[in-house]
């Protein structure tokens, strides 16, 4: 499979539309639409990285369709709150991680 059809397939696993993913990407809404449209279309490496990260798999995942550990090994949610939580302050990273930790924490405490 081509890169049209893997971002098509997650898309669908990501269950995103794409003017979700062109927000998360910063790519324009008519620039993913054509990369869904036309087979041979491929974006530059700048935009595949940015929509790459969006879904929260790698370039190569797309371009070639191979699976990366980290998503098969991880749901999308864990993904994206990895992508946003890199992105923060150390300070921010630290109280993020605290939240998650507080959240599995009350998690096991009621038995799920």
């Amino acid at each position: 499979m081509g890169f049209r059809e893997n971002l098509k397939a997650e898309l669908a696993y990501a269950d995103m539309r794409v003017k979700e993913l062109a927000r998360l990407s910063g790519v324009k809404k008519q620039t993913i639409d054509s990369y869904l449209r036309e087979n041979n279309y491929i974006p530059s490496a700048e935009i595949a990285v940015n929509i790459a990260r969006a879904l929260g798999v790698s370039v190569e995942y797309l371009v070639t369709g191979e699976e990366t550990s980290l998503k098969s090994t991880y749901p999308l949610e864990a993904r994206l709150v990895a992508e946003i939580t890199a992105k923060l302050d150390e300070k921010n990273r630290k109280m993020a991680v605290k939240i998650i930790e507080s959240i599995k924490k009350h998690e096991e405490k009621e038995g799920k």
